[in-house]
C-alpha cells in the first residue's frame, strides 16, 4: 500500500506540472484548463484554486450516480492544483514560440506519463474520469458519447469564458488517448494491466 500511495503522489505531483507547462506553452490548452483559465478570467483566485475547487464540485456530481470515491480520488482532487501551481511558479510566461511549442510538446508527454503513474497505482480515478464512467454506467451511453459530450460543454464554456483554445487543444484531442494508451501498462499493478484498467484517455487532471 505505501509504495501505490508514493506512486499516486508521486504521479500526481507530476500531472500538476505537465498541466502547468501546458498552459506556459499558451498554443491552446485541454478542455478542463480552458474552463479553469476562463473561470480564474473572472473571479482571479489562481489557476490552482480554481482547478481544486472544479475538482471538488465534479466530485459532488458523484453523489446522484453513486460512484465511489478511492483515496486517490480524493487527492487526485486536492493535489493536482497545487501542483499546477508550483510548475506555473516555475516556467515563466511569455517565451518565445518555439520554447512555447517546445514546453506544450514536453507538458503533453509528461501528462500521459504522469497518467500512467497514477492510474497504475489503482487507488482512484481521477474526478473527471468517475464523472465520465458514472454517466456512462447510469445511461447506457458509449464512453466515447459521454466524453464527447462533457468535455465539448467543458470546453465551449471554457472558451466563451476567455480560456485559452487553439492548435495546441487539437493536438491535445488527437495525441493525448495514443500516449496514454502507450504510459499506461507500464505502471499498471499486475491486477489492473489488461484493458479494463480505464475505460479512456484521462481528462485533463
Amino acid at each position: 500500500m505505501t509504495r501505490h500511495l508514493a506512486q499516486l503522489l508521486i504521479g500526481l505531483f507530476l500531472y500538476g506540472i505537465g498541466i502547468a507547462l501546458i498552459v506556459r506553452g499558451a498554443v491552446g490548452v485541454a478542455p478542463w484548463e480552458a474552463l479553469t483559465q476562463g473561470i480564474d478570467l473572472h473571479v482571479h483566485l489562481g489557476f490552482g484554486v480554481i482547478t481544486t475547487i472544479t475538482s471538488v464540485f465534479v466530485l459532488l456530481l458523484w453523489i446522484p450516480l453513486r460512484q465511489r470515491p478511492g483515496i486517490g480520488t480524493v487527492l487526485n482532487a486536492v493535489l493536482v492544483g497545487p501542483a499546477a501551481d508550483v510548475g506555473l511558479w516555475l516556467v515563466p510566461a511569455g517565451l518565445d514560440l518555439w520554447l512555447r511549442v517546445l514546453l506544450f510538446a514536453a507538458g503533453l508527454v509528461l501528462l500521459a506519463v504522469a497518467s500512467g503513474i497514477y492510474i497504475g497505482a489503482g487507488l482512484g480515478p481521477g474526478p473527471r474520469d468517475g464523472l465520465m464512467t458514472g454517466l456512462h454506467a447510469r445511461t447506457g451511453w458509449k464512453i466515447w458519447v459521454v466524453r464527447t459530450g462533457i468535455e465539448g460543454a467543458v470546453l465551449s464554456v471554457g472558451w466563451a469564458l476567455g480560456g485559452n483554445v487553439g492548435l495546441g487543444t487539437v493536438a491535445f484531442a488527437l495525441l493525448v488517448g495514443p500516449l496514454c494508451q502507450w504510459t499506461l501498462p507500464l505502471f499498471a499493478r499486475p491486477e489492473l494491466h489488461s484493458g479494463r484498467m480505464v475505460a479512456a484517455a484521462p481528462s485533463a487532471a
